[in-house]
């Protein structure tokens, strides 16, 4: 590890050097900017201590030339002044730390450990931190949970994937993994013991059919606008990945978790969001609102007539805005027009990002590499929305005073275990659920659910059930089935059961 350090007395900081050689450190003392230039040119160090005041060259002059030419090495501002416009000037040259005379050896170490070696030192706080959780999750997990408590247990798997995505240990990685297909197996063997209950119980979670009655109405009764904002395919653990990025502009005022309908698609889920029905009941009570699979039609065209519908039998009598932003241009032109939409109740803005980017994932080579697991999944996302006509929503919306939620119609889940199924060319083509007359499979390979007790249309009077794929599980033909497969392998899908699809995020957000 190699410590550059400029300072025109250098000589008085002898001790200081010896501290850190001591401690196997190798320190480079120079005594002016430009010989601090001409040392990196030689060999880049690890991390540069910058006097602000020295002659030549001044600290931030050399600042300024370093983090040019050298983006990556840290560089800790060492200064006698404290007055306000040097510490801006140093922080906007982008320094990793700042630090006023007269320094003592131990601050210069822990500044050292701070910028150089902290992903190291957080790597292995993580690790042994999650395995003294392990088996503590283990024990959680063999459990049985109510519907509360997998929401609960969900959460501290997106905080363990999170917290150790940074860390360089394949075995580590290994059995997180292992531990979550665990759970993700009996997850689904959860949701099909109880599935069919909370469709007609009064004992069940918070449900596509009921988060808007539960979560927003309430909202309309104050007197601010509510701004309804929906990411298609957004999972948990995304929105945990882009929480610090939103929290610098609002307070978070509910984090919430609920569970997607089945199939976990935008067609049926978010369907039966807008309208707090289940598809068949949205199918027999607006015939004109519904499109079939195999029907001439776009499936989502009228979500906002039924949440119209949805708003009025609940005694709302509301006028409400609804956009579907597919693109940038569209996303700048709803910015824009922020300022006529604060004026209404309600406004609903559909985003199609990430589900638009799930399925550049399977046909783009390029994107496939960019996103090959979850970590890289997740920072498309947030790269995207740090580039996004989101965040310049959100920038002027939370200067406003209003309500803002951020929801989605269901997740995505990775897929690597293909199930041979046989149909014919009716069957939906969907990877993680089907639906069709002729469908020929291993019943133990799938959740089977029947129409009426799924609450979904009908399609065909003699068709058989509709079928669910389970965790990582996707549906193949055998037709082809090598190259099939081969495709389709390690891309993310929806429409079956698993705890990326089905608990998906709610969240309120005020201004701070």
């Amino acid at each position: 590890m190699t410590i550059l350090w400029a300072d025109d007395e250098i000589d008085l900081l002898k001790p200081h050097i010896l501290f850190l050689e001591e401690r196997g450190y190798s320190v480079i003392p120079v005594t002016s900017g430009s010989e601090a230039i001409d040392e990196l040119e030689q060999a880049p160090a690890d991390i540069v201590f910058l006097d602000e005041n020295m002659p030549g060259i001044s600290g931030l002059d050399a600042l300024s030339v370093i983090k040019a030419r050298w983006p990556q090495i840290p560089v800790v501002m060492i200064t006698k002044s404290e007055e306000e416009h040097i510490m801006d000037e140093a922080i906007g040259g982008k320094i990793s730390d700042y630090l006023i005379k007269p320094v003592n050896p131990h601050q210069i170490l822990l500044a050292v450990k701070k910028h150089t070696e902290a992903r190291r030192l957080q790597s292995e706080k993580s690790t042994m931190s999650y395995q003294q959780q392990f088996r503590e999750l283990a024990m959680e997990m063999s459990a049985r949970l109510d519907f509360n408590e997998w929401i609960q247990l969900y959460k501290k798997m997106v905080y363990w994937d999170l917290e150790l995505s940074n860390v360089q240990d394949d075995n580590i990685h290994e059995i997180f993994e292992s531990q979550k297909k665990e759970a993700n197996r009996l997850f689904c063997r959860f949701v099909e013991d109880n599935y069919f209950d909370w469709l007609i119980s009064g004992e069940k979670p918070l449900l596509s059919t009921t988060v808007l009655k539960d979560r927003m109405f309430p909202l309309l009764d104050s007197s601010r606008p509510v701004f309804l904002i929906v990411i298609d395919n957004f999972r948990y653990d995304q929105w945990k990945f882009l929480q610090p990025a939103i929290e610098q502009y609002f307070r978070v005022e509910r984090d919430d978790i609920f569970y997607s309908i089945l199939p976990t698609t935008t067609q049926y889920a978010r369907n039966a969001m807008f309208a707090g029905l289940m598809p068949s009941e949205i199918e027999k009570k607006y015939p004109q609102y519904w499109v079939n699979e195999g029907e001439d039609g776009h499936k989502n065209d009228h979500e906002s007539e039924l949440l119209d519908e949805n708003l009025r039998r609940h005694g709302y009598n509301l006028r409400h805005t609804y956009n579907k932003v597919l693109n940038a241009q569209y996303g700048k032109k709803v910015v824009d027009q922020l300022p006529n939409l604060l004026h209404n109740k309600l406004n609903v803005i559909i985003y199609n990002f990430i589900d638009m980017l799930s399925h550049a994932r399977t046909d783009s080579n390029i994107v496939r590499e960019l996103a090959a697991d979850e970590k890289g999944y997740r920072s498309i996302t947030l790269s995207w929305f740090e580039h996004s006509p989101l965040l310049d929503c959100l920038k002027v919306l939370a200067e406003k005073d209003v309500d803002v939620i951020i929801t989605t119609d269901h997740g995505s889940t990775r897929v690597d275990n293909p199930v041979r199924i046989k149909g014919d060319k009716d069957v939906s083509v969907n990877l993680r659920y089907k639906q069709g007359r002729l469908l020929e499979y291993s019943p133990k390979q799938v959740f089977e659910v029947s129409s009426k007790n799924g609450f979904l249309p009908a399609l065909h009077a003699t068709s058989r059930p509709y079928i669910f794929a389970r965790s990582g599980d996707f549906f193949a033909y055998p037709n082809n089935y090598n190259q099939y497969v081969q495709y389709y392998m390690n891309t993310f899908q929806h429409g079956g059961v698993s705890l990326e699809e089905v608990l998906i995020p709610f969240v309120h957000l005020r201004r701070k």
